[in-house]
């Protein structure tokens, strides 16, 4: 699956896969300088249960990764993956 980088205005982006004006999957956050606030991780119901958003959290920790960010996750589905995996203690605030 495909996430296209969306800007949301004043300093807010998303990861977002839509399919005709539907989004399945997204997660959203601030940029503060250097620092990536993720605030919100959302699967439609009709996506759930397929990885979609661990591949959202990749996907973030990718961009940030890229472009040397760190991430703060707000959002406690976020939050719990960073917690769970030692993979990302690189790009943790």
């Amino acid at each position: 699956m495909d996430f296209k980088m969306v800007e949301l205005g004043q300093d807010e982006f998303a990861f977002r896969n839509e399919d005709g004006g539907t989004v399945n999957a997204e997660i959203t956050w601030t940029q503060m300088a250097d620092v990536m606030v993720v605030e919100h991780t959302f699967v439609n119901e009709t996506m759930r249960n397929q990885g979609l958003a661990k591949k959202l959290v990749d996907r973030a920790v990718e961009y940030a990764r890229e472009n040397e960010y760190k991430i703060e996750p707000v959002c406690s589905y976020v939050a719990s993956v960073f917690e769970r995996y030692d993979e990302y203690e690189d790009v943790k605030v």
